[in-house]
């Protein structure tokens, strides 16, 4: 997969600050066991950022993307509980 680029990010949002605080908050989300949006072997900081150039992270849907990796989190909990209790 080719490199990705500031500029490639820039294209989706204002200015670098707000690609700074976006990257930020997906790179949480993800490590809170956030499903990725695109396929990438790359640490969580590269894909967030590859993420964001492919304009399916963004402010809009930063939210929902976290409401749906808590929900996740909490169904893998509840397995895995499920799981001890019958073993």
């Amino acid at each position: 997969m080719a490199r990705i680029t500031i500029e490639d990010c820039l294209k989706n949002l204002p200015n670098r600050f707000a690609l700074v605080h976006l990257a930020i908050e997906r790179v949480k989300q993800l490590r809170k066991g956030a499903q990725p949006l695109v396929k990438c072997k790359n640490r969580e900081i590269v894909l967030a950022l590859r993420e964001i150039a492919q304009d399916k992270v963004k402010f809009e849907n930063l939210e929902e993307l976290a409401r749906e990796a808590e929900e996740q989190r909490i169904f893998q909990a509840l397995q895995t509980d499920i799981n001890q209790a019958e073993g």
